[in-house]
């Protein structure tokens, strides 16, 4: 390297030697916490199903019923559930969530409920209406948290201050893909029957139907939250692995 002393060249190596350790042990980190975060999405999965299951039998089973959460209505205010990180150093997890969302939303009246700090701060910066800023630290959210928030949807919902709900998440497929997407959360809708239901409801099956739908909605939302969370840690070993790589290239080059 012309020009360059060989103090400089050792003070470089020294440098990026620093940063390799620093990256390392990041991704070390960020395994572990993906380990745990995949439990999590596997543990969570079965509740979500039966749920899914049951409510999908009732719907499918009772085209008439007049249940205010399958109700749909013309649209003029739509909510986004966005949920995001708290920290960045994760490739594109956080940029493609909110970029996406940022799509969707063009052109609608919408209103967001943020989840995680960088969510926050970005619609925030882009002085979007936000209906509750309670939960912008996503890594702090229990299971509690998340029925807690079920309900705040619900009464979003059915008082009519919002027409629609989508959950906005990062679906974890493997530790090298994961993909930013949203489902719709509210009105429900209802699968096609699938043969007649043995089951029996008390005491009927719409009153069943209103008392479960908000803890299906906490469960779906749990369940994107372990799906985002594993996500995110994936994203994040995989940068900090390249990002040591890199500094093992350069370690190589200058010495």
């Amino acid at each position: 390297m012309a020009g360059v002393s060989t103090k400089e060249i050792k003070n470089r190596i020294r440098s990026m030697e620093s940063t390799k350790q620093i990256t390392k042990a990041m991704e070390m980190v960020a395994a572990s916490k993906l380990r745990r975060a995949q439990a999590q999405v596997l543990s969570s999965r079965p509740y979500f199903e039966i749920l899914y299951a049951t409510i999908q039998n009732i719907m499918s089973q009772n085209q008439d019923t007049e249940s205010a959460y399958l109700q749909a209505r013309p649209v003029k205010k739509t909510l986004y559930v966005v949920i995001a990180g708290d920290r960045g150093l994760a490739g594109g997890y956080n940029s493609n969530i909110l970029k996406m969302v940022a799509s969707e939303m063009e052109g609608k009246d919408a209103v967001v409920l943020p989840i995680g700090k960088k969510a926050a701060d970005y619609f925030r910066s882009h002085k979007v209406p936000m209906l509750n800023e309670s939960y912008g630290v996503a890594e702090d959210i229990s299971v509690g948290d998340c029925f807690t928030v079920s309900k705040l949807l619900c009464k979003a919902f059915l008082s009519g201050e919002v027409d629609e709900i989508h959950l906005a998440y990062t679906r974890f497929n493997s530790v090298l893909s994961q993909t930013a997407t949203t489902m719709q959360m509210l009105p429900l809708k209802a699968e096609a029957a699938a043969g007649q239901s043995v089951m029996e409801y008390e005491p009927d099956s719409e009153t069943v139907l209103s008392s479960i739908i908000p803890e299906y909605l906490g469960g779906i939302f749990y369940g994107a939250l372990c799906e985002s969370r594993a996500s995110e840690q994936a994203a994040r070993r995989t940068a900090m692995d390249s990002a040591t790589q890199n500094a093992e290239e350069m370690i190589a080059d200058l010495s």
